[in-house]
């Protein structure tokens, strides 16, 4: 049973210092809606990374599954241990960003980019940490040019795209390509679809689904995938090999194969050239902070009873301490960030639905997130009947990051010149290192759009 709260109060919590740690089923009660929910798709979506961690990192099957739980683990400290009113994600735009650094001929071992990845992890947790102690993050943000802002969105945009059909495109799409055009037709309609969006007001049903997230592309792929062999000739594009029983994960492996303790610590240049990119997953994990806060702000009124704190400095040490860690157990930057948008907005809704829906905001972040124990990954036969979806799973992931991430950079400069200059520094940063991108995204502002303050322009 959980802690009562009193009507219009904060819920309720332990505090330690800037935080609140929320004990499941003694602070926060189960809402079975977003705990069937948040063990599928939170599961397979943390999934989709390990053909990252199989292909880049050098791991195994087993020990990508052990990173990744070990990875949500720390995830779900967010909301649990450090009271965040946030439904946590990975820095998803980020990503792109970081399979184009890691992809280059000076990091050609998997420890060399495990110990970018930590290098990264420690730079973004350094951020943080300052800005967060300083109350300064705002500052630094409203400092960045709308033009280099755009052209670092619209720069993972582009390197998550060009790694599906270019770079990547034998290993991805052109592996599976009739499922993952499928998977993908399947989500970019129900995610993006405008017609979509307005008949969801209409049809609960189509709305339930819409919510769901990977999970309908996921369901398709594992449907067409088999019948496949029918329309060509050899395999079909997914045959399964179910194993039945409990995943013993290799946290052990694992953790050997990736922390610094064991495999050695980044040097200074490695530093200096993970800085970058961390300053970029910076500004897109801010903005993150800013949506996950408008959502909830939109949906208070419908909820009196209860009062959300949100705290952006705390927000800010929260995520240095989880980047932190992950650096020192299991580096796989970008993926402790602030917000899993898509979740917010599910639970959110519910929330906003009353009292008798949902006691409170966190036991439905609570109960999507498993409360913080991500059984999936240990139950062998829907790990195995995921396995063979992998590839597409990452092509979801990386098209549908791409496409968001275009039409949220597109809307962010405001004239001509702002939305040339955000192409040029996107297209540097998809081709060029972190550190040429950013160069020639920060000499485009001052040479053609000026570092003049856009209030000051707007009254000249």
């Amino acid at each position: 049973m959980s802690q009562q709260r009193e009507s219009g109060s904060v819920h309720p919590g332990i505090k330690w210092g800037p935080f609140t740690a929320r004990i499941p089923f003694w602070h926060t009660r189960l809402e079975w809606q977003d705990l069937v929910q948040g063990i599928f798709v939170a599961g397979a979506t943390g999934l989709a990374t390990v053909p990252i961690l199989t292909h880049y990192l050098g791991l195994s099957f087993e020990e990508a599954v052990a990173c990744m739980f070990i990875q949500s683990v720390i995830l779900c400290s967010a909301p649990i241990l450090f009271g965040e009113p946030f439904a946590p994600g990975m820095v998803t735009p980020a990503l792109p960003l970081v399979l184009l650094a890691i992809g280059g001929d000076d990091l050609a071992t998997p420890e060399l980019r495990l110990q970018f990845m930590t290098a990264a992890a420690i730079c973004l947790a350094l951020i943080l940490l300052v800005l967060g102690l300083t109350g300064l993050g705002s500052r630094f943000i409203a400092w960045i040019p709308n033009s280099l802002k755009g052209g670092i969105i619209l720069g993972a945009a582009i390197a998550a795209l060009k790694r599906v059909f270019l770079d990547d495109a034998d290993k991805l799409i052109g592996a599976q390509p009739i499922t993952t055009t499928a998977a993908l037709v399947v989500c970019m309609v129900l995610i993006f679809s405008e017609p979509v969006q307005r008949y969801k007001k209409q049809m609960r049903w189509l709305a339930i689904i819409a919510s769901l997230g990977l999970l309908p592309g996921f369901l398709t792929a594992a449907f067409v995938g088999p019948l496949t062999g029918f329309f060509r000739e050899g395999p079909a594009e997914v045959v399964y090999d179910i194993e039945w029983g409990i995943l013993w994960l290799p946290f052990g492996d694992a953790i050997t194969k990736m922390s610094p303790f064991y495999i050695g610590w980044p040097d200074l240049a490695m530093f200096a050239k993970a800085l970058p990119l961390a300053l970029m997953s910076y500004v897109i994990l801010f903005g993150d902070i800013i949506t996950g806060t408008e959502i909830i702000k939109a949906a208070k009124g419908a909820r009196p009873d209860e009062e959300i704190d949100i705290n952006t400095n705390r927000s800010h040490l929260a995520l240095a301490a989880r980047n932190g860690v992950m650096a020192l157990v299991a580096p796989f930057f970008p993926y402790q960030g602030a917000l899993w948008t898509g979740v917010q907005v599910v639970i959110v809704q519910r929330w906003a639905d009353g009292r008798k829906s949902m006691d409170s905001l966190f036991s439905g972040i609570h109960s999507y997130y498993v409360f913080g124990i991500p059984v999936l990954y240990l139950c062998l036969p829907l790990v195995t009947a995921l396995k063979p979806l992998m590839g597409v799973a990452l092509s979801l992931t990386l098209v549908l990051t791409g496409f968001a991430c275009a039409y949220v950079a597109m809307a962010i400069p405001r004239t001509a010149i702002e939305r040339g200059v955000v192409l040029l520094t996107a297209v540097s940063l998809a081709i060029f290192s972190p550190w040429i991108g950013m160069l020639v995204g920060i000499a485009a502002t001052i040479l053609l759009v000026g570092t003049q303050p856009e209030a000051e322009e707007e009254t000249a």
